[in-house]
């Protein structure tokens, strides 16, 4: 088994619907089949997708996608291994770096709502296992 490194696609504060998804999903499966084919691979067996919590991106809806267009290629069955990382704002005032609190996008520094994501807006294939 081989540990591929495919951070090739890499999607920061992209807003998806549902159908959207389904190109995210078409490309995470082309991405894993050509690093599997340069590592000489019969079949992909795991893919790491890192999801932020900012990025909207919803798994099943990944999944869902996956299952259809994996279908008839040596990606088939694989398994898809998703991780959380959580939201990070920065208020645009004073530049203090906080973590989200559900809904409540208010600076606990200066109380002002004038913010932007610091991380956790990403959507990235972290790696793939390989036979």
């Amino acid at each position: 088994m081989y540990n591929v490194p495919a951070s090739s696609i890499h999607s920061r504060g992209r807003r998806t619907q549902s159908m959207h998804e389904l190109s995210i999903t078409q490309s995470v499966l082309d991405i894993a089949l050509r690093h599997a084919e340069q590592a000489g691979a019969r079949r992909v067996t795991r893919l790491n997708l890192v999801i932020g919590e900012l990025s909207s991106v919803v798994d099943d809806s990944v999944q869902f996608y996956w299952d259809i267009v994996s279908r008839d290629t040596i990606a088939a069955g694989s398994e898809l291994h998703f991780e959380r990382v959580p939201g990070t704002l920065r208020c645009l005032l004073c530049g203090h770096t906080f973590p989200l609190n559900g809904r409540d996008y208010a600076c606990p520094a200066c109380g002002r709502e004038q913010v932007v994501p610091a991380e956790g807006d990403d959507f990235r294939l972290e790696s793939i296992e390989v036979e």
